[in-house]
């Protein structure tokens, strides 16, 4: 009934055709052109489509790891499955974890599959959410967050008393928001690198990844808004932006943490939220708050997105051993 077609490079154009143009949960994340961004080497790539009759119905992107893991995929956020809008129904969903699992069984010994969010598929992913959780995948989630936005309201109104007084103290003439500079990424890279120092953390990215995907492989989906006082940087955020849906998310947030005439995250927050706002957009993301899987919560990280208005969402991922 189904074809299963290991990935090749030959296959690029078309995967990503599908990924953009016919499915219902696929964004830029999915598509090669995001992802073979890695060097090769960096992960031992498994992806592979399913066809029907020469169309293809799914795509997952996925790689296993050294201890027999298929994950889709480590390079992204999300990895899939990615489904044919068409094929978007209980029976035909059906069939296709099926018969992709079937395949991956003779690959390895344990599946993680993470699905695109509902914030940035253009369907309900409910559908998919109950086939997988019925199917005897463990069910786990990662909490996010996310808020609203409209052409006619400020999102400033929807922060507390205290994040709208730390904004108003960065309100001075001197203060300038803008992109990012080419010749400013390393300024951004090195502070979001101490940021990430203080969680024994590094950026997922190298500084040469982030500038490649800014100027060659995806600018028409990412964005670098910086902050300045006069001469002095304050912070960054680096944006993706999914059309699909209308939401901007925010990937990473670089402050100059010997910076203290005011709080550098809360301004530049307010100001994104703001300027997405009036470009048309309906949501923003700050992203998720959990680590490990989503067994721990971090309260003062999901106390300072809830300061702006925030409500909740959650990232699923499902695991089934064979």
């Amino acid at each position: 009934m189904f074809d299963i077609l290991p990935y090749n490079e030959k296959m690029e154009a078309r995967w990503d055709h599908f990924v953009m143009q016919e499915s219902f949960n696929g964004t830029f994340l999915q598509t090669r052109r995001f992802l073979n961004y890695h060097p090769e080497g960096r992960f031992n790539d498994a992806s592979f489509l399913i066809e029907k009759s020469g169309t293809i119905v799914a795509a997952f992107p996925g790689n296993i790891t050294q201890d027999g893991e298929w994950i889709s995929h480590q390079g992204s956020t999300f990895g899939g499955p990615i489904i044919l809008e068409s094929f978007y129904t209980a029976g035909r969903t059906s069939e296709i974890i099926d018969c992709a699992e079937e395949y991956l069984k003779s690959k390895c010994k344990k599946v993680r599959i993470r699905p695109t969010s509902e914030l940035f598929s253009k369907q309900p992913v409910a559908l998919l959410d109950y086939i997988l959780e019925h199917k005897g995948y463990t069910r786990h989630s990662e909490l996010s967050s996310y808020i609203e936005l409209s052409k006619d309201a400020d999102p400033l109104d929807q922060c507390d008393k205290e994040c709208r007084r730390c904004f108003r103290q960065s309100l001075d003439s001197d203060i300038e928001f803008r992109d990012l500079k080419d010749e400013e990424f390393p300024i951004f890279y090195k502070h979001l690198c101490i940021s990430k120092e203080k969680h024994n953390t590094k950026p997922v990215h190298t500084l040469e990844e982030l500038v490649d995907l800014k100027n060659n492989r995806i600018p028409e989906f990412i964005r670098f808004k910086s902050l300045w006082k006069g001469d002095t940087y304050v912070a960054c955020i680096m944006l993706f932006a999914f059309k699909d849906t209308n939401t901007l998310h925010a990937q990473y947030i670089s402050p100059n943490e010997e910076f203290t005439d005011f709080q550098p995250t809360t301004a530049i927050y307010i100001r994104t939220l703001q300027e997405a706002a009036k470009e048309g957009f309906n949501r923003f993301s700050f992203g998720i708050s959990t680590e490990d899987c989503g067994n721990y919560l971090n309260m003062s990280l999901i106390k300072f997105k809830e300061s702006f208005g925030s409500k909740p969402a959650v990232n699923l991922v499902y695991t089934k051993e064979f």
